[in-house]
């Protein structure tokens, strides 16, 4: 058995009886400076225990979310009308998607981007247009040629005009003018525009006539559009209300369109051709773009691996003039990977700051082209795409995002001009990780503050009790 002797030995902390110390004045006041300085330094621990640390690190790419990539957009086009504007895409490896309709919505907009109506309906493409087998080398000329004099006077006048917007350069303009000729004869046979003038059938050079072509939004060559008499002839701010018809263009098929337009008159129903459901008529005719630009918005996925993101005009059937196309577009919105809500990217950026500052980096840029470029002006986008990813101590992915960097030029082309981003991922991603912090070094580090800073004041307290002392002596000294 130990005895209560052998125990006191081991003491590291032996008393000094109360009588033989002695309290001072300087020792109360480092005491006091002493406790304030644990109280601080324990209170600057304690923050750096709680604050979250990260550490980055660039490894190669791990993606959980597969070989493909989505894009969403949300882009604007002051100068592209609906009825053509397409959206593109296409790769290194061969993949080449044109006119995706599936995810991506259209809707009219004026020139200072400001919705003109509901969503804009392309219809069903068909896989070709009908033209006549032949092409008469003399053609009789049965449409009536307008002028912006003229265009108001008559489409007042007829309950129903009819009219081929055209260039004469257009291929396809070229293959219509026999048919729509043919069909314009045998409509002033039945419905003769002076005893009975139901329905006329007229046509506009638009390389004459550029204003007027211009006000009526034609950028495609033909373009057919049909007027009513005192339901759709408004012009409110460049608004227009009218059909377009992008049926087949041989004689029989205009005939019978045009049959069905005088039909829906003596029903009193304006619309009744519209309204047609049958599989003939259906995309037969649709309401034509109200105003002469386009809001394009929507998602797309592709594969990761460098290809382009192209919206340009489109069509299998008509022509376009690329002198004339202006391709000005601003971006509201471009975004890679999963949708990153601002809810989740406000409380990330509380301790990672700089997260998130190139996830959208486009965003509401603008770039017009001012004609002082002439025409043919294609404008392109290059971007560099880095994935990013946040991942807890507990190993919680918080959130998975794609950073990018874009330079933008114009360039001049021969084809039909395009707005096309050039997209270029990066086979690298940064990996930012929270850092764990050890409980048992946060109590290390809290004793070393105690003591360290108890030592150092009691160091401190010798030394100038030890200093006053000596004074005292000298100056007892020099009295005696």
């Amino acid at each position: 058995m130990f005895s209560a002797s052998k125990i006191k030995a081991v003491d590291f902390y032996r008393k000094i009886p109360r009588d033989l110390t002695e309290a001072s004045l300087s020792g109360a006041g480092l005491s006091i400076l002493a406790a304030l300085a644990m109280m601080f330094l324990f209170g600057m621990e304690l923050n750096n225990y709680f604050t979250i640390s990260t550490s980055t690190s660039v490894i190669v790419d791990k993606s959980s979310d597969g070989d493909f990539l989505r894009i969403d957009f949300n882009i604007s086009f002051p100068a592209l009308s609906c009825e053509f504007a397409s959206v593109d895409v296409n790769d290194v490896l061969g993949t080449n998607r044109l006119n995706i309709t599936k995810t991506i919505r259209k809707f009219s907009i004026d020139s200072n981007l400001r919705p003109t109506g509901s969503e804009f309906h392309s219809g069903t493409i068909a896989n070709a247009v009908k033209h006549d087998d032949e092409v008469d080398v003399e053609v009789v000329e049965g449409s009536f040629p307008l002028t912006s004099q003229k265009f108001d006077k008559y489409v007042h006048q007829f309950p129903i005009t009819v009219v081929n917007f055209y260039a004469p350069w257009c291929s396809w303009c070229q293959r219509l003018k026999p048919s729509w000729e043919k069909a314009a004869n045998i409509m002033r046979e039945r419905y003769d525009p002076e005893m009975d003038g139901r329905i006329i059938l007229a046509k506009v050079d638009c390389t004459e006539e550029g204003d007027l072509c211009r006000r009526h939004h034609i950028q495609g060559y033909p373009s057919i559009r049909i007027f009513r008499k005192g339901s759709d002839v408004r012009s409110d701010h460049g608004h227009h209300e009218h059909e377009s018809y992008y049926g087949d263009r041989d004689t029989e098929s205009l005939v019978k369109t045009m049959e069905n337009l005088v039909a829906s008159l003596s029903t009193g129903s304006q619309h009744l051709a519209l309204e047609d459901k049958s599989n003939a008529t259906e995309n037969v005719k649709r309401p034509a773009p109200s105003t002469g630009g386009c809001r394009v918005e929507g998602y797309v996925r592709v594969k990761k691996v460098p290809g382009s993101l192209i919206v340009s005009a489109r069509s299998d059937a008509h022509s376009f003039d690329a002198s004339q196309m202006n391709m000005s577009h601003v971006i509201n919105h471009l975004s890679f990977g999963k949708l990153v809500t601002p809810r989740t990217m406000s409380d990330v950026k509380r301790w990672i700051p700089y997260i998130g500052i190139n996830h959208d980096r486009l965003n509401g840029r603008s770039f017009i082209n001012t004609r002082d470029l002439e025409g043919n002006v294609t404008i392109e986008h290059y971007i560099q795409i880095v994935k990013t990813e946040v991942i807890t101590r507990t190993g919680y992915k918080l959130i998975e995002e794609y950073e990018y960097t874009a330079h933008s030029s114009v360039a001049h082309s021969i084809d039909i001009p395009v707005a096309k981003f050039h997209l270029e991922l990066s086979p690298m991603q940064v990996l930012i990780t929270e850092n764990q912090k050890s409980f048992s070094h946060f109590i290390t580090n809290v004793c070393a503050i105690i003591g360290g800073v108890f030592t150092v004041a009691g160091i401190v307290d010798s030394i100038l009790h030890n200093t006053i002392k000596a004074m005292k002596k000298i100056e007892l000294g020099k009295n005696y």
